[in-house]
Order: structure tokens, then C-alpha cells, then sequence
């Protein structure tokens, strides 16, 4: 493990720079998307903006990297993401906010598919699975300090603007000054959506699912936390609050998922986190501002494990050679739920002011639990000793660097969960 951590040492801290900016980026755009009055529906728009440029990056981001490589790449996506934030702190105008969040959502799927097939290509079976945890370690802790930095100037100046330009354009020196070769360039995978729901339903149906619940608390959460408590400062740390306890969920659930039937543990997870939606909902306005982020740390820590135990489910069911296939065609899944999801909880907030969010997040988890929890019921479990590990799926759930081309392949496996 240590030579392997060696290898990508260098890139591994250029991910924590730039997630840290990323993280900052999260949670200033609402917040002063707000403050210069935009429409609970416009920053829905601007929020689903960024993931729509995600998914077409996830999509064509192959393309650049075969053409010209890893390193030039990386920098030349850093460079426009860097940009980014810039002219978002000196415009604010709505369309171009838009425009400018889809460029960063595009830039930033690039760079995940740089990021995550460099670390497939320094790492071997035994030890990919350890790197990736380590991987998925910084991402949610440095995005959380990100977040917290909100609290350094105030978002109505231009000052956080510059912050998060800073940490883009400051990930590209660990990464090209590095001294390890860049793995060969990845190889061309076809993807068929119709396969996925073949193979598992209810793991594809958990991933679009995901998508939206995860893709409006992104998007919109930050607004909903500064209404709720009349304070700007509370955005930064109830986002926070979510991703520390996904980040501490993470590993138990998806441990005990290799454990049990991940059905029934998706079902679980599903109904956990519509429960929590439901009762921020309902007494979100009334509670003190501790006993909201608590509320918001066990909404994080049901909802964000949700992919990573779809992931492995799907997987359960696939055969060996269609691996890279499912994880990518499952992130295509998630990236399509985020689009839709901060439009779809923004008009839900249109109608039943903030809490309106956790209405929506709640109908969304409520029916994933109903439709799993049906299907759970009606399937035998997989023996678990038939399961692949909970470490391998995360790995899969946090990969993004296939190459998407649209085909359509035939055949099926019986018993699909």
C-alpha cells in the first residue's frame, strides 16, 4: 500500500485543493444567489445547471483525455474552473451564473475522470479498494472544510470568489509537478441503460433516486438552512453538518450491507433518510439551530451511503466483464436525478416555502423504500457470501472515468433485484 500511496501522493493533495475550492464554491453560490434576491426557482436552475454540465462532462470528458493525455488535461479544466468563480463574484446575473455553473460542473466531471482513472491506473486489485476509501476520506472532509470557510468574509463581496479561484488554480502545482508517469490512456465502454434496470431495478431506481435527493441538498440546502434560522452563517454549517455524517455513516452501513440483504439495507437507508426528511419538514422552523444540524448530520448520514450500497447491489448481479459498464452507466443515473432534482425541489419550495425541500426529499426516499421494500420482499436474498466486498462498490461508485458511447447490448441475468 505504501510504494502505491507514493505514486499518487502528489495527485491526492492536488484533489485536496481543489475539492476544498469546490466545497467553498457548494455552498457561496446559494447563499449569494439569495442575498441578490434570485428566485428560490432560479437558483434551481443554476444548481441543476452545474449538473447538467457534469453529466455531459461524464460523457464527452473522455474524448480530451484521450486526445492529449492526464496532465494537460487536469490543467487546462483547472484553469477554466479556476476562472469560474471569478466572474461569478463580479456579475451577478442569473444567466450568466448559469452558463458559468454549467461550465464548472462540465470542467469538474473532466476532472473527476482524470482524477479517478490515474488512480485506477497506479493501483492494483489488492490495493485499490484501500486507496479509494482513502480517496473518498478527503473528498468528503476537504468539501466540509470548504464549506466552513464560508465563514472567512462575507459572501456579499468578492473576496470568497477569489478564495475558491485560488484553490482551483493552486491543485495544478502538486499535480504537474509530479514526478509519477500518468497511467495509459482508458479504454472505450458502451452504455446501456436498459441493461441496468435488467440487472438490478432497484439499485438503478436507488441511483436515480440518490441523484435528486443528493442533487437538491447541493443545489438548494444552503438556502434552506439561512431561511429556516435567519442566519447566513448557519448555510455553511448545516451543509457541513450533512456531509460529516455521510462521511461517518459511510463505512457502517455499507459494511453491514455485505452483511445482510443490501435490499433490505437499501429499503433501510431509504426509509431512515424519508423519516428525517420528513420530520426536518415538518418541525424545521420550530427547532433550535443545534438540534436542525443534527437533524441535517443523520439526514446526511442516510441519504449520501445510498449510491455506494446501490452500487454494490447492481454489481451482486452483474457479470464480471460488465463492472466498468454498470458503475458508469449508474453514475449517468445519479447525474441524470441531479439535474432534474433542484428543479423539481426549487418548484416544491415555490409552493411550501423552505421546508419544502425535505417535502420533496421525503416523497422521493418514501417511494424508493415502498418500491425496494416490495421487491426485497418478493426476491430470495443473495447468499452474502456471493457479494462482492462493500469496498470494491465504493471504488465502482466513486469512479467516473469510462468513457460513455451509447450502444445497445442484448442478454440478461435471472433474478434482478
Amino acid at each position: 500500500m505504501r510504494p502505491t500511496l507514493t505514486k499518487v501522493a502528489a495527485l491526492l493533495s492536488g484533489v485536496a485543493i481543489l475539492l476544498t475550492g469546490q466545497g467553498l464554491q457548494g455552498t457561496l453560490i446559494p447563499t449569494r444567489a439569495a442575498l441578490e434576491h434570485f428566485s428560490t426557482v432560479t437558483i434551481g436552475v443554476i444548481g441543476a445547471s452545474y449538473f447538467l454540465g457534469f453529466t455531459i462532462g461524464c460523457l464527452r470528458g473522455g474524448v480530451l483525455l484521450r486526445s492529449v493525455g492526464h496532465v494537460r488535461v487536469f490543467a487546462a479544466m483547472s484553469a477554466a474552473a479556476s476562472a469560474a468563480p471569478l466572474v461569478l463574484g463580479l456579475w451577478a446575473d442569473p444567466w450568466l451564473w448559469g452558463a458559468l455553473r454549467f461550465l464548472t460542473g462540465f470542467c469538474f466531471a473532466v476532472l473527476y475522470v482524470v482524477i479517478e482513472s490515474w488512480l485506477n491506473g497506479c493501483t492494483s486489485n489488492e490495493t485499490r479498494g484501500g486507496v479509494f476509501s482513502i480517496y473518498v476520506f478527503i473528498t468528503l472532509t476537504v468539501m466540509a472544510l470548504g464549506q466552513l470557510m464560508m465563514l472567512m468574509y462575507d459572501p456579499r463581496e468578492l473576496e470568497l470568489f477569489v478564495v475558491a479561484s485560488i484553490l482551483v488554480s493552486s491543485a495544478l502545482i502538486p499535480v504537474v509537478l509530479s514526478r509519477s508517469e500518468a497511467p495509459a490512456k482508458p479504454q472505450v465502454v458502451r452504455l446501456d441503460l436498459r441493461r441496468l434496470f435488467e440487472i438490478s431495478p432497484s439499485g438503478a431506481a436507488s441511483c436515480l433516486a440518490a441523484g435528486l435527493t443528493n442533487g437538491s441538498f447541493w443545489a438548494i440546502s444552503a438556502i434552506f438552512a439561512s431561511k429556516i434560522t435567519g442566519n447566513i452563517d448557519a448555510a455553511a454549517w448545516y451543509m457541513t453538518s450533512g456531509v460529516i455524517g455521510g462521511a461517518i455513516f459511510q463505512w457502517p452501513l455499507g459494511l453491514l450491507s455485505d452483511r445482510l440483504d443490501r435490499r433490505r439495507m437499501l429499503a433501510f437507508t431509504a426509509l431512515g433518510a424519508g423519516v428525517v426528511g420528513t420530520a426536518i419538514a415538518v418541525a424545521g422552523s420550530s427547532l433550535p439551530e443545534f438540534s436542525l444540524m443534527l437533524l441535517g448530520a443523520l439526514w446526511g448520514g442516510m441519504a449520501f451511503p445510498l449510491y455506494s450500497v446501490a452500487v454494490a447491489l447492481t454489481n451482486d448481479h452483474a457479470r464480471q466483464d460488465e463492472y466498468v459498464q454498470v458503475s458508469s452507466g449508474l453514475l449517468l443515473l445519479y447525474g441524470m436525478g441531479a439535474v432534474a432534482g433542484p428543479l423539481l425541489a426549487a418548484l416544491v419550495m415555490g409552493a411550501w416555502g423552505p421546508s419544502g425541500l425535505y417535502v420533496f426529499s421525503g416523497a422521493v426516499h418514501l417511494s424508493l423504500f415502498g418500491y425496494v421494500g416490495r421487491r426485497a420482499l418478493k426476491r430470495l436474498p443473495i447468499p452474502t457470501e456471493q457479494q462482492i466486498d462493500f469496498s470494491d462498490a465504493l471504488t465502482s461508485a466513486q469512479t467516473a472515468s469510462t468513457v460513455y458511447e451509447p450502444d445497445v447490448e442484448s442478454g440478461a441475468l435471472p433474478d434482478s433485484a
